[in-house]
């Protein structure tokens, strides 16, 4: 990564965590964001669950993660940020702008939601605007997530949804969750009559459309 030699530098550079799972993308941010005079780019990571960690090693001022990661996602990461690195503001940059996927960034503490087709001087405006205190979030999708209104499904409900992808028996859903087939039967049920749908199949395709997963 090509950086500003550190005596061009403010003596206090915003420290940045950035978490993308594709290396050309994350390498592009990397640089792009090192040009700035006061953004440093600490951490680069391409997996969700090695997040945390970083945090508490390299003490990011800022969190910049993607929603879609391998291990765990950008909004689970977010809510152990939360826990564990209070101090770290979280800004998500995702190329989904779902209303279900800002509602849940919200609720586990995100300060900003961007999309990833904005330019790279409005997200270091962003940047810094969440390390001063303020919430930023894309206009339209903040609109769009109004009139959307809450999830429907149960955390339960998500929970059976998420482990029946890839064709997955009832009884490994069960087994995976710890809850008799009977009841796993119920909540798919639930869930693909909350969705409008056919199958769970469906019932999955439209939950992960709407940022409900």
């Amino acid at each position: 990564m090509n950086e500003m030699p550190r005596d061009r530098r403010p003596a206090k550079c915003i420290r940045v965590l950035l978490a993308e799972d594709q290396g050309m993308m994350r390498g592009a941010l990397a640089l792009l964001l090192g040009m700035e005079d006061d953004i440093e780019v600490v951490a680069q990571l391409s997996r969700g669950d090695a997040i945390v960690e970083a945090a508490l090693l390299h003490r990011p001022d800022v969190a910049l993660l993607d929603i879609e990661l391998p291990g765990i996602s950008g909004l689970d990461a977010a809510a152990e940020l939360r826990e564990q690195a209070p101090g770290c503001r979280v800004l998500i940059l995702t190329t989904f702008g779902r209303p279900g996927y800002l509602r849940r960034a919200m609720e586990a503490g995100a300060a900003g939601f961007l999309v990833k087709d904005g330019p790279v001087e409005e997200l270091a405006a962003a940047i810094r605007r969440v390390l001063a205190g303020e919430t930023v979030v894309d206009p339209a999708l903040a609109a769009a997530a109004l009139s959307a209104g809450p999830s429907p499904l149960t955390a339960r409900e998500c929970d059976v949804l998420k482990a029946s992808v890839d064709g997955t028996t009832v009884a490994d859903i069960a087994g995976k969750l710890h809850l008799s087939e009977s009841t796993v039967r119920n909540y798919l049920s639930s869930a693909i009559g909350k969705t409008g749908t056919r199958n769970r199949a469906e019932a999955v395709r439209e939950a992960r459309q709407q940022g409900w997963l």
